[in-house]
């Protein structure tokens, strides 16, 4: 199968730079024509047809050609389009990737069109998300320990959400099985990674147990040990 590869950067481009004239020669190759005017445009394309997130790594791929740094500069070129125009999407990095969505204050009439309810989560998943975020990967004895409730439907509950998911086992007596966020969770929250989530410390009071440094089974229940103070973290 042959493969079109994108040239940039030339210098004789056409006059409004768009590269509307430039077609593929008989070789595969873009021609000359073809300039960075047209890069902007193609990635637009791109991630409208993924309507997922995409990492950096596969646009380029997929471009073949651009540099990593001119793939960088064509989605700032996007992002910043879109903010000056008022435009109904915005282009933003999340769950490790690049995304065009609409913006948050057109969700109600998005909502209305597709007939949906904006997902609801009840004040029990809420707390189990954050404690699984913080402490990842880490056991529903240890979110229990944190919570002072039983945590199984909660959890249940959101991996049928796919906002949680079992990551392994612990080694441990009778080796728990491991919890973790998932990349939908990022996506929900407009999260580009686990490194964007707010500082301990930013959360307020009553978030001692997130910054345990361990928590530990005993045959009488979970230990916790506060080793490292929360305004530390």
């Amino acid at each position: 199968m042959e493969r079109t590869q994108l040239v940039i950067g030339s210098e004789s481009g056409n006059a409004n730079g768009n590269g509307a004239h430039a077609a593929p020669d008989e070789g595969g190759a873009v021609t000359p024509g073809d300039d960075f005017g047209r890069l902007p445009a193609l990635v637009e394309s791109l991630l409208f047809a993924a309507g997922r997130p995409v990492p950096m790594a596969q646009l380029i791929e997929a471009l073949d050609g651009p540099s990593r740094a001119e793939v960088v500069g064509a989605l700032e070129h996007l992002a910043r389009t879109y903010e000056r125009e008022g435009r109904g999407l915005r282009l933003v990095q999340v769950a490790g990737g690049w995304q065009l969505r609409t913006p948050a204050e057109h969700g109600p009439w998005v909502r209305r069109l597709l007939r949906e309810r904006p997902p609801r989560l009840s004040r029990p998943m809420l707390e189990t998300l954050a404690i699984v975020a913080y402490r990842q990967p880490c056991t529903r004895l240890e979110i229990e320990a944190v919570r002072g409730v039983d945590a199984e439907a909660v959890l249940t509950t959101l991996i049928e959400r796919r906002l949680v998911r079992i990551v392994g086992r612990k080694e441990a007596p009778g080796r728990p099985l491991l919890y973790a966020t998932t990349r939908e969770f990022l996506e929900v929250f407009g999260l580009p990674d686990l490194q964007a989530l707010p500082p301990l410390r930013d959360l307020g009071d009553g978030v001692a147990l997130l910054a345990a440094t361990e928590l530990k089974v005993a045959p009488q229940g979970v230990e916790v040990t506060l080793e490292s103070p929360c305004e530390d973290v």
